[in-house]
């Protein structure tokens, strides 16, 4: 389709262009060959009278104009996808809509195993795409539509986005539950003292909770183990004399599944709310609007009412 001599199609070529700066990267996610995305950029340069992308170094990098389509670019194929693609109505009953949802491994674990159990019997032909959130930018992911919606707290993302607050964590110390080393609780000294297994985000995100603060405090611990994602951190812990530190909440998921103590941490860690977020294109999105409850529904019957 043309509009004022524009192929609407390289409006798609262009936005993946744009998020990925590299023309292969670019074709693999619209599964376009290199040559084709190559042919549709120079139709792009041709239309525009510029060059948009221009090669430094290893990656390319946009012109002015380049630089200044990517946000009106970007809000006008969410307008696209969510007032002219998607369907008007949404049953769940009846539905085979795939919902991709960026979260970690924790929020998938202790409140999406128990959606996907609900979804199931209300909605037996939805499915679900889970994508990982340790990313450098995952306010970015969102930005583009490139998911449904996104769950992590909110004190980590940057950027606007609409929010619906899920349920409240804590956090907690585990042990193997036959380590005599240390009793019901764990002083400061203890604790450093002892071997820990820590979890390590992707550059440029925010360091995980406890660390930060040991970082405020001055303090250093004894890493033993970097695990690469928080469902690795109890399995490093059983049958050795480590500790690890983790949300309450997946702690006592852990300790129903692995022979694990509880401790109180001997330092203060923040608090945190877990959150859904979404494009605000798609605010009013059937289906979208649809999991946000389910969301909201299972968290409130599972960890009760903020």
């Amino acid at each position: 389709m043309r509009f004022h001599q524009l192929d609407l199609n390289l409006l798609v070529a262009l936005d993946a262009l744009l998020a990925e700066r590299n023309i292969t990267v670019a074709g693999q996610r619209l599964h376009l060959s290199q040559s084709a995305m190559s042919s549709g950029l120079a139709r792009l340069r041709d239309y525009f009278g510029d060059e948009l992308l221009v090669q430094v170094g290893r990656k390319m990098q946009p012109t002015p104009l380049g630089e200044s389509l990517i946000e009106p670019l970007r809000r006008i194929l969410n307008d696209i996808q969510a007032n002219v693609v998607a369907k008007p109505g949404f049953d769940p009953a009846t539905s085979q809509r795939v919902f991709s949802i960026m979260m970690s491994d924790y929020a998938a674990s202790v409140l999406m195993t128990r959606v996907a159990r609900v979804s199931a019997k209300i909605a037996p032909s939805v499915s679900f795409e889970l994508l990982s959130n340790n990313v450098p930018a995952p306010a970015d992911v969102l930005e583009r539509g490139d998911v449904d919606l996104l769950v992590m707290p909110a004190e980590t993302l940057v950027g606007e986005h609409p929010k619906l607050p899920l349920f409240v964590d804590d956090y907690a110390c585990i042990v193997w539950s036959e380590n005599h080393i240390i009793g019901d609780s764990i002083t400061l000294d203890e604790y450093l003292n002892m071997g820990h297994v820590v979890l390590q985000f992707s550059r440029g995100r925010t360091p995980a909770a406890d660390e930060w603060v040991l970082k405020q405090l001055g303090h250093v611990r004894r890493t033993e183990v970097i695990a690469m994602n928080f469902n690795m951190l109890a399995q490093f812990v059983v049958g050795t004399n480590r500790i690890a530190t983790l949300q309450r909440r997946m702690a006592e998921y852990y300790a129903r599944l692995l022979p694990l103590r509880l401790l109180l941490p001997p330092l203060k860690l923040p608090s945190l709310t877990q959150c859904v977020h979404w494009n605000q294109a798609f605010d009013q999105d059937p289906g979208s609007l649809w999991l946000r409850t389910l969301l909201k529904q299972v968290a409130e019957s599972e960890y009760g009412m903020l």
